[in-house]
């Protein structure tokens, strides 16, 4: 299977067209389509690390594509589109999207935005061995997480959490800042991080009950917890 590191889904050609041949000068692999079937048979025969995704395509738009491609996989989806509704760019995000871009944009920013999450999906993989040495990892490439070599698919929203989580390990997070880098928001209830938690514990503690890694400190927030 190919792997192009950067696909691009536009039902404009040329700004596809020129947006991959940018990208494949200074040697991000990229290629692009046109419509919603094009870029399911293109998936389905190429291995690929980030999309960039129009919102209008055709009969069938962006936001359909980025929820069908969610329930397979988790690799970092960008909106690129003319629309600029905050309707528009909470749908994006609410969906799965991790990024909105709106056209017309620069193509050396934009390079520089891909360069910077693909760096972080190659080099900035997260590992934490506990003490009876069962292995937690994070895979940025397909946001997923693997526990015992076993991988295991996370819902956007908790690949996220869990990530910020390994990334502070033995550090306390305060609900308040979980909310901020985690929904953007201040205004997130408690019930909803404590489902998140919840069920990232079912995914990777052998105990959800009683929680080896992620440890809640009580009336302050959380801390991902590895004792060396």
């Amino acid at each position: 299977m190919k792997e192009i590191k950067c696909l691009i889904i536009d039902d404009e050609e040329t700004i596809g067209q020129t947006t991959s041949e940018y990208f494949n000068m200074f040697d991000v692999t990229s290629d692009y389509v046109t419509d919603y079937e094009e870029a399911m048979v293109y998936l389905s025969e190429h291995q690929v690390s980030l999309l960039l995704l129009d919102i209008n395509l055709g009969e069938c738009s962006g936001f359909e594509l980025c929820k069908k491609i969610r329930k397979t996989t988790n690799i970092p989806i960008l909106f690129i589109s003319a629309r600029t509704s905050d309707d528009d760019i909470l749908t994006a995000l609410n969906i799965g999207g991790d990024d909105y871009i709106t056209k017309p944009y620069s193509l050396n920013i934009l390079l520089a935005k891909v360069r910077a999450i693909l760096k972080r999906c190659e080099n900035n993989q997260v590992s934490a061995s506990s003490p009876d040495c069962e292995y937690i990892k994070l895979d940025y490439n397909y946001r997923q997480v693997i526990v015992n070599q076993t991988p295991i698919k996370l819902k956007n929203m908790e690949f996220k959490l869990l990530s910020y989580l390994m990334e502070h390990t033995n550090q306390v997070i305060t609900k308040e800042e979980l909310f901020q880098n985690i929904w953007n928001s201040r205004f997130i209830e408690d019930g909803t991080l404590s489902v998140h938690i919840r069920r990232l514990r079912q995914i990777i503690e052998q105990d959800p009950d009683n929680p080896q890694f992620i440890k809640t400190i009580w009336g302050v927030g959380y801390v991902f917890e590895v004792t060396v």
